[in-house]
């Protein structure tokens, strides 16, 4: 039985700047739950650095509740855990700049770049070798831990740590959904049914279907309210001239100010959306689309929101650009010797993620349903069994339980089952090391039906080559 009073936790990647700090935050929230976080990198020195802004935070904010140890030894991180996390970069920047950038030469756009279309595909050719070697470390050292999974392409990561240890304990969380449901809050609220950021993404009940990064919603209530009626009146209204929520629309107008308030606006430029494209897909099949429009769009068909950079403008969204990631991540390295320094103090905030609410159901505290990424044993009977779908799943004590449901209707279906099929490809052509496999599933993307063969080769030697993707599945 798990202890909730001596946890132990292996974060793989612990040196990120981005969960990983989201996690120590949460935590010096957290009361009822301490424990020790092993923090494993393959670069230690910014596991160490997280381990001096973990300790600061907590001496702070919760004090003795929370312990963090950078620990450079994959074997002894894991021995004896009862969680793992894993939030990782397959690759690099550089890596990610070809991914996204490299397809637009044929004119193949991509608004994120890692999970579907040409950089999804790739970017998966590297994820896999890495989350088999994760395997094969926690079969080998910590069996009976739940893993928690939060790198991209979420699918095809999670599918691969169960087709080479079919019985680790994993599931991937994503925040996309909650972000929905936040828009659903406010298209209550714009029909007067509450005041302005009085109903809270919580209380929004959602039945999520699909798979990661393209999920729908058929069902949504409020109390004892449907939504979909108030839903529809609100896309009737923002549907050409696009939404975007108080804070984003106050940030965008800041952007002319300079300073941090100007950063601010260009990530949220880069990041959010006018939610077009979710409306769009609403009047098109009468569900409700669960993700982001960025990357709603890369799984649906490239003429209807990406054909060219003025089509994604005209849609309220953007191609984010790695170069603006790679600047981020060394502003994030300069903040990270600041906290270590004491020239800057991390300020914890909670997030809303449901990370640590999913550990508190787990070791017995309270249950919770929420939307998951698991092997399909039945919970979306209109998609192929073991294939990782996204659903809701109800959680309790050493137990996860996905929730049955009819499935998509087929017209909708039909739009998700071919990124099932592809997911399931590259994840069985990478584990069979077979190249011309990875081609097939490559080209016939949908981005990728526009060019010629020949094109479609000479980009995927390019982008294989140029992230050595060849060497990572034994090909070169």
């Amino acid at each position: 039985m798990i202890n909730n009073n001596h946890l132990k936790i292996c974060y793989i990647g612990g040196g990120s700047r981005n969960w990983a700090w989201t996690l120590m935050q949460d935590l010096a929230f957290e009361k009822e739950l301490s424990g020790v976080i092993e923090l494993y990198d393959i670069q230690p020195e910014a596991a160490k650095t997280n381990e001096q802004i973990g300790a600061a935070l907590m001496e702070k904010h919760n004090k003795g509740k929370w312990r963090f140890h950078a620990n450079a030894s994959l074997q002894k991180a894991l021995e004896g855990s009862d969680f793992v996390f894993v939030s990782i970069l397959p690759g690099d920047f550089n890596d990610m700049a070809v991914d996204v950038h490299a397809p637009e030469r044929y004119g193949v756009y991509q608004s994120v770049g890692d999970t579907a279309g040409a950089g999804g595909i790739i970017r998966a050719v590297r994820a896999i070798p890495q989350f088999q070697e994760i395997a094969r470390a926690v079969r080998r050292y910590a069996p009976d831990a739940w893993v928690v999974n939060y790198t991209n392409p979420m699918t095809i990561c999670v599918r691969t740590l169960y087709r080479e240890f079919p019985r680790v304990k994993a599931f991937g969380c994503c925040h996309e959904v909650f972000n929905t449901q936040k828009l659903l809050a406010a298209a209550l609220e714009k029909a007067g049914l509450a005041p302005e950021g009085a109903i809270k993404r919580k209380d929004i009940t959602t039945r999520v279907l699909g798979i990661n990064h393209f999920t729908w919603i058929d069902k949504a209530s409020w109390k004892d309210i449907d939504i979909f009626p108030y839903y529809k009146q609100f896309m009737d209204t923002y549907a050409d001239s696009g939404f975007r929520g108080a804070e984003a629309a106050t940030t965008f107008a800041a952007g002319g100010t300079g300073g941090e308030d100007a950063d601010e606006a260009v990530r949220l430029t880069y990041f959010s959306s006018a939610e077009r494209v979710k409306m769009d897909l609403f009047r098109r099949y009468g569900l409700i689309a669960a993700a982001g429009d960025r990357h709603l769009a890369e799984f649906c068909p490239p003429s209807w929101y990406l054909a060219n950079p003025a089509q994604v403008k005209n849609w309220g969204f953007a191609l984010t650009p790695v170069s603006w990631r790679i600047r981020n991540q060394e502003k994030l390295k300069e903040l990270a010797n600041a906290y270590v320094e004491g020239t800057a103090v991390m300020t914890p905030v909670e997030s809303g993620e449901e990370g640590i609410a999913i550990v508190k159901a787990l070791v017995g505290l309270g249950n919770l349903v929420t939307n998951v990424n698991m092997p399909n044993h039945g919970q979306m009977p209109d998609l192929p069994r073991e294939a990782v779908v996204e659903t809701n799943a109800a959680f309790s004590r050493d137990d996860v339980q996905p929730l049955a449901s009819e499935g998509l209707p087929i017209d909708v279906r039909a739009l998700v089952a071919p990124h099932v099929l592809a997911q399931e490809g590259i994840v069985e052509a990478v584990f069979e090391h077979d190249r011309e496999k990875a081609f097939r599933v490559f080209s016939h993307d949908s981005a990728m039906q526009n060019l010629p063969l020949s094109d479609a080769r000479s980009l995927f030697d390019e982008m294989c080559a140029k992230t050595h993707a060849d060497a990572l599945w034994g090909c070169a």
